[in-house]
């Protein structure tokens, strides 16, 4: 028999209203809300009404997109459904940490808006872009970056979509360029070239926001976006580390399906994960659970 992945969506899916039928149709769902808002009064209003514009700026839309991932993976466990295994996007990362067991929910939460800070000054301090380069091989996107002084592959998505961060002067002639190669670049609405150096100091930042803090063994395996492999070792620097680091989500799914997971089902925010983990290797099931449609579904 197969196995089941709960993999948890990352920032730039968020939409108004998100988690609102999940909180209104699960006792679980409802718990993970109610302790965010404890914690940062407001987080339900900003999910629920907030406008694009305002989920839109990193200190809030990494709380929002983490409470609503979790509460979708508690939604679900709530119907009696577990998974072998997990691994987020991203931000998605800290929502499978805790759903797994590392940290409690309330530290996580907490984690994430620290990240935000982190990530959002980072931003802030030094500038710079994001695009998803399609139709063209990661090995030619990297070489394509290789020519640029700060351009970097970033978010290995699927063996045909790698988004690149570099700087804001460069982001133009990098685009024009993968056009020339027969190849599509779409310049991403983000506020920061994450998941490159450009986020060094944010990274810096979370390795000196977890001395003292106390992680635990992972109930499951719990895949690292910068190594792809499961947590092991230093969970403290993996965690750090992946806010100046590439996603290597590609791997990650290939590793997941390679221990024998062939149900994966994308927790939280929008679809994006199932479309590519559909990229990668379309004979395995991938579905998204965001609302009481979806959920009662796969029940």
């Amino acid at each position: 028999m197969g196995k089941t992945a709960f993999v948890f969506s990352g920032q730039g899916a968020q939409y108004t209203g998100m988690g609102k039928e999940l909180y209104e149709c699960s006792p679980a769902a409802k718990a993970v809300f109610d302790m965010a808002e404890s914690i940062r009064p407001g987080t339900i209003k900003q999910c629920f009404e907030g406008s694009k514009e305002e989920l839109s700026i990193t200190i809030n839309t990494q709380p929002c997109v983490f409470v609503t991932d979790l509460a979708a993976a508690a939604a679900v466990a709530e119907k009696g459904i577990s998974p072998d295994f997990a691994a987020g996007f991203s931000l998605g990362e800290i929502a499978a940490i805790a759903f797994s067991g590392m940290m409690s929910y309330e530290d996580a939460f907490r984690l994430v808006c620290k990240r935000a800070e982190l990530m959002d000054k980072a931003a802030r301090d030094n500038p710079g872009a994001m695009a998803a380069v399609m139709k063209i091989t990661p090995e030619q996107t990297e070489e394509l970056c290789s020519q640029y002084e700060r351009a970097y592959p970033v978010n290995y998505n699927s063996p045909a979509q790698t988004v690149v961060a570099c700087d804001l002067s460069e982001i133009d002639e990098l685009c024009a360029r993968v056009k020339e190669m027969k190849g599509k670049a779409v310049k991403l609405a983000v506020s920061g070239a994450f998941h490159s150096p450009f986020m060094t100091e944010a990274s810096k930042g979370m390795e000196e926001y977890l001395e003292g803090k106390q992680l635990r063994e992972p109930e499951i395996p719990v895949y690292a976006n910068c190594t792809a492999e499961p947590y092991e070792g230093d969970f403290k620097k993996l965690i750090a580390m992946q806010i100046d680091h590439p996603v290597r989500w590609q791997r990650t799914v290939e590793n997941m399906i390679e221990a024998g997971a062939d149900r994966f089902i994308e927790v939280g925010v929008g679809k994006t994960l199932t479309g590519l983990i559909k990229k990668i290797n379309a004979d395995v099931e991938a579905v998204n659970i965001e609302n009481k449609e979806g959920l009662d579904a796969l029940v």
